[in-house]
C-alpha cells in the first residue's frame, strides 16, 4: 500500500477481483459520448481499502461489486454538467470539486461471482424515480439486491445518494486533486 491513505491508485491493483465498466469511457452512458480516455478505476487508497472490505462481504453473500464510475477529473465533470446541467444529478463544477473529482466517490452496482447482471432498480444515470432509494416501486428482487448494496456499502464507511442507488461517497472526503489525470 502506498505510504499516503490519500494518493491516488488503481482500484484493479488492490481488488483484483472487482468488475469494472467505466461507463463514460465508452459511449454507453447518458451523454453518448467518450468523457474520458483511461479505462482503468482510479480512486485514494483510503477509499479502495474500504471498498475492498465491502467486496469481501459482498462476496461471502454470492456478489462482486462492479463499478461504473470512480475518479472524473473536473475537465471531464464539466462536460457532463454542460450535457445535463440539473444538479440533482449531476454536480456543477461551479460549486467545487465532486466527489468524483476528489476520488473519494464510486458509483457501483452488484453482479454475481460470475461476473453476470444483477437486477437492480434501475440502468445507469437513470434519471428517474427508478433510481432514487424508495425501492416501493421496483421489484422484490431489484429492492433486495439494492438494499444489500446500501447495507454493506454503509457499513464500510461510505453513504448514499438519495437518488441514485447506485452513489456511494466516502465518509472521510478526500480533499481535491486538481492535477490529477490517469494515463489513457
Amino acid at each position: 500500500p502506498p505510504q499516503d491513505a490519500q494518493a491516488f491508485v488503481r482500484v484493479q491493483d488492490y481488488i483484483p477481483d472487482i468488475a469494472v465498466d467505466l461507463r463514460y469511457a465508452t459511449t454507453n452512458n447518458f451523454t453518448g459520448k467518450v468523457i474520458y480516455a483511461y479505462d482503468d478505476a482510479w480512486l485514494r487508497y483510503a477509499t479502495v481499502s474500504k471498498l475492498s472490505d465491502a467486496q469481501e462481504q459482498l462476496k461471502a453473500q454470492g456478489y462482486r461489486l462492479c463499478i461504473w464510475d470512480a475518479f472524473r477529473s473536473a475537465h471531464s465533470q464539466q462536460t457532463l454538467w454542460e450535457t445535463y446541467p440539473d444538479g440533482n444529478y449531476v454536480a456543477n463544477p461551479a460549486n467545487g470539486y465532486s466527489g468524483h473529482t476528489r476520488g473519494d466517490t464510486v458509483d457501483v452496482t452488484l453482479v454475481t461471482l460470475e461476473g453476470e447482471t444483477v437486477e437492480m432498480p434501475s440502468g445507469f444515470d437513470d434519471f428517474t424515480a427508478l433510481a432514487d432509494q424508495n425501492y416501493e416501486d421496483v421489484s422484490a428482487a431489484a429492492g433486495e439486491h439494492a438494499m444489500l448494496l446500501e447495507s454493506v456499502m454503509e457499513s464500510c464507511g461510505f453513504s448514499g445518494y438519495d437518488k441514485e442507488w447506485w452513489h456511494y461517497s466516502d465518509n472521510d472526503r478526500a480533499q481535491p486533486a486538481p492535477d490529477f489525470e490517469p494515463a489513457a
